[in-house]
């Protein structure tokens, strides 16, 4: 082909792919200019857009007005215990659990404290969800790889997020040990990477069963070779968080802490018993406020679960009305109860508190942000993300709530010392899920928990676990 006829070519291709940028649908020319045009810039915009590029927006949009200090008095509140740090995991969830399981612990012995290995539970945490992953992939080998199912266990084949359900199943069939018995290591507070490794090794051992099925193999041999492939990630789980205690001597501080009595041998089942008392599971309800759906009724999130042989995540829908006086019921009794949150929304950092009023976006947009918290959670724009333990609530004098306050796992940080305050607006928006002991919860509405429950997809946007 000669020069010409190369020039030619090339410019019918540019032609061509200028054309097909430009059909209907696409940002033409002619509308390029108008959404420019309709900008309207003004030395106000050349003003911010100079302030911005120099600052943090959330500095540009703060409040002044809603910027002075905060009222830390509660009316209710539950006592104080030491603050701790998820470090860089997704472990919310299990913290928040904990936190609530040492505090009725600590008010059903006056005395006594104890802190929890997380690193313990999440050892079996890690070993269960991959379990739920290979037994999730037999039952489906059946259908293609684009099938949504298995699209869901092989995008997500382990992860470190969940929800109270989790600590639920999982200390009642593994127990609990003190921290002191099995510490946090590098990897338990640093998941990213061990979960990668054993991400790949399970997405691997799960095209592999897969074969099997398709081969044709006894349900007894796919069985026998998934428990070789459990025994492999148990070692990888065993050299990176360590391995679980099986027996301990333990002997128990008090508030000052003071050594109380002498050391005494436990299993971690006997261990779970004496301070807990007795299973978990059927001892609470999960409260979920979701706008989007009918309140009053009963739903279930299939495959939310940690264990296979476990519990998916069952909650009652309720109106933010019925949460908040089951909540204060509860503080009310000196109960700290499992909670979470959108935790980024206008949250105020450095002083530790949250209020919808905190930050003024729209106005140094120049734009609105108008949708409501049905609307923000169809469109992935908001959703539980973050779990904490409720602490604290503050009433007027007609017993409504004005505010709240929560302890968190991430460390001593902000002026609240490792504390989060929060705005009865904020917490009314960006609130989501509960976990309320049944002494606490209304006749009318226990009674709604023995529904049938609706099934949900585990894709729905609100059921991202809490990190």
């Amino acid at each position: 082909m000669n020069k010409n006829l190369l020039l030619l070519a090339a410019a019918m291709a540019l032609t061509s792919a200028a054309s097909a940028q430009t059909k209907a649908g696409g940002i033409s020319q002619a509308m390029l200019d108008e959404i420019r045009n309709g900008r309207q810039a003004t030395a106000a915009d050349r003003a911010i857009a100079n302030a911005i590029a120099a600052n943090p927006i959330d500095k540009l949009a703060q409040n002044h007005a809603n910027a002075g200090a905060i009222d830390t008095h509660f009316s209710i509140e539950t006592p104080a215990q030491s603050i701790t740090d998820q470090q860089q995991s997704g472990r919310c969830w299990m913290f928040s659990g904990m936190n609530v399981l040492r505090a009725a612990f600590a008010k059903r012995t006056d005395s006594l404290r104890v802190d929890f290995s997380q690193a313990y539970l999440f050892f079996y945490d890690q070993l269960e969800k991959a379990n739920l992953f290979l037994q999730g992939v037999v039952e489906t080998a059946d259908k293609p790889m684009d099938d949504t199912r298995v699209q869901f266990f092989f995008k997500n084949p382990i992860n470190d997020g969940g929800t109270f359900c989790g600590v639920a199943d999982l200390a009642d069939k593994y127990g609990l040990v003190p921290k002191e018995v099995m510490p946090e290591t590098y990897s338990s507070d640093n998941t990213s990477q061990m979960a990668r490794l054993v991400a790949s090794k399970l997405r691997e051992y799960g095209l592999g069963l897969r074969q099997m099925v398709a081969d044709g193999k006894a349900a007894k041999d796919i069985e026998a070779e998934k428990t070789r492939m459990l025994a492999t990630i148990y070692r990888m789980l065993a050299l990176t968080i360590g391995e679980p205690p099986t027996k301990f001597s333990y002997a128990f501080k008090n508030a000052e802490g003071r050594t109380v009595g002498k050391a005494k041998e436990y299993t971690p089942q006997e261990f779970f018993k004496e301070v807990v008392g007795g299973p978990i599971n059927g001892t609470f309800i999960m409260a979920m406020n979701d706008p989007r759906r009918p309140y009053y009724k009963t739903y279930e999130v299939e495959y939310d679960r940690h264990t296979y042989d476990g519990h998916n995540w069952k909650y009652i829908n309720l109106p933010m009305d019925d949460i908040e006086q089951m909540a204060i019921a509860s503080l009310k009794d000196g109960r700290k109860l499992y909670s979470s949150y959108d935790v980024g929304k206008f949250l105020d950092r450095t002083r530790g508190y949250a209020d919808p009023a905190n930050y003024d976006y729209g106005s140094l947009m120049g734009t609105t942000f108008g949708m409501d918290k049905a609307q923000r959670i169809s469109t992935y724009d908001s959703g539980s993300t973050h779990a904490m333990t409720l602490t604290a609530v503050d009433l007027d004098a007609d017993g409504k709530a004005t505010k709240w306050k929560v302890e968190n796992s991430w460390g001593d940080w902000s002026q609240q010392r490792g504390y989060l305050i929060m705005s009865d607006n904020w917490f009314r928006e960006y609130m989501f899920r509960l976990v309320v002991n049944k002494k606490y919860v209304p006749e009318k509405i226990l009674k709604l928990n023995e529904q049938e429950p609706v099934m949900v997809m585990p894709e729905d946007p609100l059921f991202a676990e809490d990190r």
